[in-house]
C-alpha cells in the first residue's frame, strides 16, 4: 500500500504539523529514556493509568480528587474511568487486529452499570456505526503518519462523533493512549495525555469544538493543540518525578 493510500496522509502536510508532532515525539522518547526507565516498576505504569483515569473523569464531569481516586473513594464517574484504566493495556494487541471489538470493549468498560446491558459497546445507530467503522478503518490501515497524529485523530473522531449512548469521552482519551502504546510510541504507557488535556482543558474543549465544526482548518488546529498536549503528557509522567 502506498503512502497515497493512508487517509491521513494530508494531514501530515499541513503547516507546522510535521515539526510539532516530531517535537512532541523527541520530548516523550527523552522521557522515557530518562534513567527512570531503567527502574520502571509495574506500579509506575499503574500511576500513570490512575492519573490518567482522574484527569479523564474529571473531563467527563467528575467532582472527586486524585487523592479520593487513589483511596478507592472517587464518584461514579471517577469509578468508569478507573475501571477503563484497569483494563487498558491488555487491549492493545486486539486495536491493531480487531479494532471495533476493542472499541466497543471500552465502552463496556466505561459504562457498565451505567446503560443498558444491550448497549454496551454498541453504536446509537447507523450513522455511529459508519463512523466507528471510519475510525476502525484508520486503527487498521497503513503506519504512515507518525502514531502521535494517529492518536490525536482516533481521539478528536471519536469525541466528536460520540458514537455510543455514554462515555464517550472516557473512550476516547482510552482509545488514544492505547494508540500510543500499541503503535511503540509509549509501550509501558508512562505518559499521562489525560492529565496535560485536563491542563489545557479550555483549548483541549475549543480545539476538539473546531475539529467538528470547523473544516480543514478546525482539524489543523486540533492536530496543532494535540502535539501541545502530548509534549505536556510527557511532562505529567510519573518518571518526571522520579528522575528529579
Amino acid at each position: 500500500m502506498s503512502h497515497s493510500d493512508d487517509p491521513l496522509a494530508w494531514l501530515a502536510s499541513f503547516e507546522g504539523v510535521p515539526s510539532a508532532f516530531a517535537a512532541a515525539r523527541d520530548g516523550i522518547d527523552v522521557v522515557l529514556r530518562d534513567r527512570g526507565l531503567r527502574r520502571t516498576s509495574p506500579e509506575t505504569t499503574a500511576e500513570s493509568l490512575l492519573r490518567g483515569a482522574h484527569a479523564s473523569a474529571v473531563l467527563e464531569g467528575s467532582g472527586s480528587s486524585l487523592v479520593e481516586v487513589r483511596s478507592g473513594a472517587g464518584d461514579s464517574i471517577a469509578t468508569d474511568g478507573v475501571r477503563v484504566s484497569t483494563g487498558l493495556l491488555r487491549l492493545a494487541p486486539t486495536l491493531t487486529r480487531s479494532p471495533l471489538q476493542a472499541l466497543a470493549r471500552l465502552h463496556t468498560l466505561a459504562a457498565a452499570g451505567s446503560v443498558d446491558e444491550a448497549g454496551l459497546g454498541r453504536p446509537r445507530d447507523a450513522t455511529s456505526a459508519e463512523r466507528l467503522q471510519g475510525v476502525a478503518r484508520l486503527l487498521s490501515g497503513p503506519a504512515s503518519v507518525p502514531a502521535l497524529l494517529l492518536a490525536a485523530v482516533v481521539h478528536a473522531d471519536l469525541a466528536t462523533a460520540a458514537p455510543f449512548a455514554s462515555h464517550n469521552g472516557l473512550v476516547a482519551r482510552a482509545a488514544e493512549r492505547l494508540v500510543l502504546v500499541a503503535r511503540g510510541v509509549d509501550e509501558k504507557s508512562l505518559t499521562v495525555p489525560e492529565a496535560a488535556h485536563l491542563a489545557l482543558r479550555p483549548a483541549y474543549e475549543s480545539n476538539l469544538r473546531a475539529y467538528r465544526d470547523g473544516g480543514p482548518n478546525g482539524v489543523h488546529a486540533w492536530l496543532l493543540y494535540a502535539a501541545e498536549a502530548y509534549a505536556a503528557a510527557a511532562e505529567a509522567s510519573p518518571l518526571r518525578r522520579e528522575a528529579e
